[in-house]
């Protein structure tokens, strides 16, 4: 149970830290982080980091993909974790 605790941190933070770069990337016209990796971050457990930096960093908050696909993997990740756990 503690892995899961930390692995969960861990990509959480990971995906935060993914939206604040490519933020940054952005703001500069630098290398960005590819929308592909932002989204698998958040299918592997990241989706509760990847919504705060969106939130906090107002990134991505004008695609379509972002503003229904994050939340929308968060509540399949809720579901699932009911199922296993019911």
């Amino acid at each position: 149970m503690m892995a899961l605790a930390c692995y969960l941190l861990a990509i959480n933070a990971g995906a935060l830290w993914a939206m604040a770069y490519d933020k940054g990337q952005a703001k500069r016209r630098g290398r960005r982080v590819p929308e592909r990796t932002l989204f698998l971050l958040a299918a592997v457990g990241g989706s509760p980091g990847a919504i705060a930096g969106m939130r906090l960093w107002r990134h991505k908050t004008k695609h379509v993909s972002f503003v229904v696909g994050m939340p929308a993997i968060l509540v399949v990740q809720a579901l699932i974790v009911y199922w296993l756990t019911r």
